[in-house]
């Protein structure tokens, strides 16, 4: 079996070193192919490359995404073919930037460290804390589910909302059938909902007036979910008093756009994902379904190409 990889060498050296009997090919992502490539297996990022039309035009059968949106691959693309992606291979990071960043809202971090002696006076302030309060799930899918789990043991009131109106695999979460109902009684919104055309703007104008006052609203998702300029309105009027954003929209912002520099906007560049091994446990989702497609074993991480995700 031959799998054609369009990834980063040092990547593809780990789909060779843990399935050593398929010929992993390094092919271009751009540019013609050279004559008589082919492959059985497509592993590529999850956007185009210039030249994916023609490598899917020599026998791949199974595309796998090493990545977990899929919101900008070209699914016009595709015919017969099986996509996968590496879905819930960043949980555990992203998961962990979210209890630090509500960690941060609640603490008032960085803002608590101080480089004179503060004019309030020491041991003086009041800090807030994560036991007791809301949390609003947008999303149940692997990443809000590793946010739960670790929210629920800090004594968090947890409730979230998701497509499928499927109970919770995690004890102390209670799934609402209206996001509205998860909004106006959470504290902290977390974002961990597929960007898809029918999820476009999906947190906007309504959503926010029924958020409750001063709720921190963190995405870790894709920009496209939330309406920014319905955002900013939220924010100058305090309805929301914070957004710690990883995903906005376009990626990456322009120079002068006006998230940089919001007073109530914590801003950082799509890092969420990050941690030493990350890439590993991405690729090993790729591994993992390699071994169950040469069995002939179902696949995990199937996108359903009407939804989108």
């Amino acid at each position: 079996m031959k799998v054609l990889s369009q990834i980063r060498p040092a990547l593809a050296a780990l789909v060779a070193a843990a399935a050593p009997e398929v010929e992993v090919v390094p092919i271009a992502g751009e540019g013609p192919l050279p004559a008589g490539v082919e492959g059985e297996v497509l592993l590529t990022y999850p956007w185009a490359s210039p030249n994916l039309g023609d490598v899917l035009a020599r026998g791949v059968r199974w595309i796998h995404l090493l990545g977990t949106g899929v919101d900008a691959f070209p699914f016009e693309l595709i015919s017969d073919q099986m996509l996968t992606c590496s879905r819930g291979g960043s949980a555990v990071p992203i998961a962990e930037w979210v209890l630090a960043v509500m960690l941060a809202f609640e603490k008032g971090l960085p803002e608590a460290w101080i480089h004179r002696p503060p004019p309030e006076g020491w041991s003086r302030g009041m800090r807030g804390g994560l036991s007791g309060r809301g949390l609003g799930l947008i999303g149940l899918g692997a990443i809000g589910t590793a946010v739960a789990e670790r929210a629920v043991p800090f004594g968090m009131r947890v409730r979230a909302h998701r497509r499928s109106g499927a109970a919770s695999a995690v004890a102390g979460v209670e799934v609402m059938g209206s996001l509205l109902e998860v909004v106006e009684a959470s504290d902290h919104v977390v974002i961990a909902a597929p960007a898809t055309p029918a999820t476009r703007h999906l947190i906007g104008p309504a959503v926010f007036a029924r958020m409750k006052p001063g709720a921190h609203l963190v995405n870790i998702a894709r920009g496209a979910l939330v309406d920014q300029e319905a955002l900013r309105a939220a924010l100058d009027d305090g309805r929301v008093a914070m957004a710690s954003l990883d995903a906005v929209e376009p990626e990456p912002l322009p120079e002068g756009h006006w998230l940089y520099t919001h007073p109530r906007v914590r801003l950082s560049p799509h890092i969420s994902w990050q941690m030493p091994g990350a890439a590993d446990l991405l690729v090993g989702c790729f591994t993992d379904n390699l071994r169950r497609y040469r069995a002939g074993e179902a696949l995990t991480g199937v996108v359903d190409r009407v939804e989108r995700y």
